[in-house]
């Protein structure tokens, strides 16, 4: 454990969990506010930032911007790598053709911002450890343990933790992940279900440069998308995938022997890059949707994927996490700011009216396109196809698409338009 010690009379906010939303959330609030705030991680792992090793994240506009105002982005900016187009076909698996219906294109008539990339590919392990150290230097405390259940008594919520230790606060935050003990024992209903499909992601090396392009192949058994990362490795260039597969299929797809799964991959991958290596992965992930009735109970918010879990389909998943700590940064901020509790039920309103319409909008938007894409009968394939080309003809509905993913429409929290608390 490292701690700052509070000063007589401050606030004290407890995370539990200490996922990428909760770093960026933990930062904000100790930045802004300093020793009158006191904030607390715990979470098992939450100091090890080789955790994320592998896995890379598509950051969007809004996301970018709140990072910069944090002082991060300066510090990863080396390793992002901007996305500057995105191209969408729509094929089956042994089409030698996949004719390209949709594409987000680099011309500014595109951009949510002038000359701005709609979102950038950030690996997670450089992102985590730039938020954990910066999270130190501010003087945010992590406890290495978990928590076990959480008690309100009106004035303070307790959290008990998993080393029998116990830790008082104004506000606990409940980031513990789409399995919430704490949503659950604050008996805050979940609507969820797991999809047939696993996620598959893996880093490829290829011999081409991608020129900041992304894919997404829809497939009849889910979307397969290239996703550009900064050059490096064996080939000299590298790009993420992240492969929906059946889950009653994946087994024996990944199963075999190193050659034989790139093989897999080879047969899904666009054949614009060249050579292709495995390395990293891969790794699969199961795949649900999630969406909790309340973001909130007596002295508890809810955090990135205790509140909702998405389908991959639009790499928004950490995007929206970001988005809940940006909001919640702000509710609390005006709360203490005023002289008021900080885990108030006023607050936790603030917040669930700022982040619960869009959280359902995004789900239900990414669970539609998974049932409308991850399928191969012709009626729905004609009009999947019809509409797409619709999209790509008219320069209103692509901004509008690449607006919503860019978090630049709309009332959004400041940090996520780039401004301070």
């Amino acid at each position: 454990m490292t701690a700052e010690m509070p000063r007589p009379g401050s606030r004290l906010l407890l995370i539990a969990g200490g996922g990428l939303p909760s770093l960026a959330l933990a930062l904000a609030l100790k930045q802004t506010h300093g020793p009158a705030l006191a904030v607390t991680v715990i979470d098992p792992g939450a100091a090890d930032p080789t955790r994320h090793s592998g896995r890379a994240y598509a950051v969007a506009a809004g996301g970018r911007r709140m990072l910069a105002q944090l002082g991060i982005w300066d510090r990863i900016s080396g390793a992002a790598e901007p996305i500057t187009e995105m191209v969408i076909s729509d094929s089956r698996l042994a089409d030698p053709v996949r004719p390209v219906f949709l594409t987000f294109g680099p011309d500014t008539e595109d951009q949510p911002d002038a000359g701005e990339p709609f979102a950038h590919m950030v690996e997670a392990e450089p992102l985590a450890a730039a938020l954990l150290e910066t999270c130190r230097a501010v003087g945010v405390t992590f406890v290495t343990a978990g928590v076990v259940r959480a008690i309100p008594d009106g004035s303070a919520i307790r959290a008990e933790l998993t080393t029998g230790e116990g830790l008082r606060g104004d506000l606990l935050v409940a980031a513990d992940g789409a399995r919430s003990r704490l949503r659950e024992a604050a008996r805050i209903g979940w609507v969820g279900w797991s999809y047939p499909q696993v996620g598959i992601v893996a880093t490829i090396g290829h011999a081409r440069p991608h020129g900041g392009r992304a894919f997404e192949h829809f497939l009849p058994a889910g979307p397969f998308a290239i996703l550009p990362l900064r050059d490096g490795g064996a080939l000299g260039h590298r790009s993420s995938i992240v492969w929906t597969e059946r889950a009653d299929e994946a087994d024996a797809l990944l199963s075999g022997e190193p050659d034989e799964v790139l093989g897999e991959i080879e047969r899904r991958f666009t054949l614009d890059l060249g050579a292709l290596v495995l390395e990293h992965g891969p790794s699969r992930h199961p795949l649900a949707f999630g969406l909790a009735r309340s973001f909130r109970a007596e002295r508890l918010a809810l955090l990135g994927d205790a509140a909702h879990v998405i389908h991959p389909i639009a790499g928004q998943g950490l995007n929206l996490g970001l988005a809940d700590a940006a909001a919640l940064a702000e509710a609390v901020t005006g709360a203490l700011r005023l002289g008021l509790d900080p885990g108030s039920p006023d607050v936790l309103r603030v917040y669930e009216r700022a982040r619960r319409f869009d959280s359902f909008a995004m789900a239900a938007a990414t669970d539609g396109l998974n049932r409308l894409f991850s399928n191969d009968a012709l009626p729905l394939r004609l009009a999947r196809d019809l509409g797409l080309g619709i999209v790509n003809r008219v320069p209103g509905l692509k901004r509008f698409f690449i607006g919503e993913a860019a978090a630049a429409r709309g009332s959004r929290p400041r940090l996520l338009r780039g401004e301070a608390l």
